[in-house]
């Protein structure tokens, strides 16, 4: 168990405890081992960690979005608004889903439907949600693209995904994810599949539509530099947990967690010389599926003692809204 957290009034998304599995013909993978945080409102939190350490998984389980067949959510509690979204209806968590929470997912193609225009189903949602008529939620679809820097919107809405860049899906999928002004926009790594330009745009734009329209949102990526670039708050995941949250000053500043240590080192630096060798983390992320004894993280930390190996860390302070799941967070701060 982590941390308690003082919900205030500011609190959009309160997520307490979650925990979910996923069910193998012979195993059980504990994908997410019992994670707490908040989302405020208007702001933007970033999660951060390398992949299969959980990032999605939270994702999709805020949503209710998991394969029924082989996973579930088997404690916590996620709540929006004071409301429990594990305990809503199916019918329920639709009328949510898309409308006061929207998500944008990594890769367009696979999201977008390739038999219907964009300005079809970014119209679908508009109508699913406000019950516009056809042409109302069609002119909306065109608005939307045109908010998003789309050229010439009135033609795009009657394009297929197949017939756009990929940079342009992207910025379908968020005209989307935004035509119904969600309070909370969750964006799971949405400039993985572009290109280096592409990427930097599609971020200036994410963050210029939640300053225009005061949404929160929950960044997911592997990549610090975007966690600079556009988030207030952060949250370190590894192997299920949450290792670390701080404001993004204090995590770029003082590290409190090996792990984050590691990753920050593994951020390339042009001031390096060029043949030098990127630092990297030694070791593997530990298997999801077998209980995992002690820090998840010693058996690749070169601060790890006995009680690290043994007892699991949870999450304290170590200084304003800062807090680390190290039993020596002091020493690693100190480095």
């Amino acid at each position: 168990m982590q941390m308690h957290q003082t919900v205030g009034g500011d609190v959009l998304l309160d997520v307490r405890d979650l925990q979910t599995h996923f069910y193998g013909e012979d195993s059980v993978t504990r994908a997410l081992g019992g994670i707490s945080f908040q989302v405020k409102k208007g702001e933007t939190l970033g999660v951060v960690g390398e992949s299969g350490c959980g990032k999605s998984v939270t994702a999709l389980s805020i949503l209710r979005l998991l394969p029924r067949l082989t996973a579930k959510t088997v404690g916590g509690q996620v709540r929006f608004h004071g409301r429990n979204l594990l305990e809503l209806s199916d019918r329920e968590m639709r009328q949510i889903r898309g409308d006061q929470i929207a998500m944008i997912f990594q890769e367009p193609m696979t999201s977008l439907n390739p038999v219907y225009t964009v300005g079809h189903q970014i119209a679908e949602v508009i109508q699913i949600h406000t019950k516009a008529s056809r042409s109302v939620a069609m002119a909306r679809a065109g608005e939307m693209l045109r908010l998003v820097r789309i050229a010439d919107p009135e033609r795009r809405v009657n394009n297929y995904p197949h017939e756009i860049s990929g940079g342009m899906r992207q910025r379908a999928m968020i005209a989307m994810a935004l035509a119904c002004s969600p309070e909370l926009l969750i964006a799971d790594e949405p400039t993985t599949a572009l290109d280096v330009t592409i990427q930097a745009q599609i971020l200036r734009l994410i963050v210029d539509l939640k300053e225009r329209t005061g949404t929160a949102v929950m960044f997911i990526t592997h990549d610090l530099g975007v966690v600079a670039e556009t988030c207030q708050r952060v949250i370190v995941m590894y192997a299920g947990r949450i290792v670390e949250q701080a404001t993004v000053i204090d995590l770029f500043a003082r590290p409190a967690h090996p792990y984050t240590q590691g990753l920050l080192r593994s951020v390339p630096d042009r001031r390096r010389a060029r043949h030098r060798r990127l630092p990297e983390i030694p070791g593997i992320v530990p298997s999801l599926r077998e209980p995992i004894t002690g820090c998840s993280f010693a058996p690749r930390c070169p601060f790890a003692t006995d009680i690290c190996r043994e007892k699991t860390p949870s999450l304290r302070d170590v200084g304003s809204s800062h807090a680390t799941a190290c039993w020596r967070a002091e020493e690693v701060m100190g480095a």
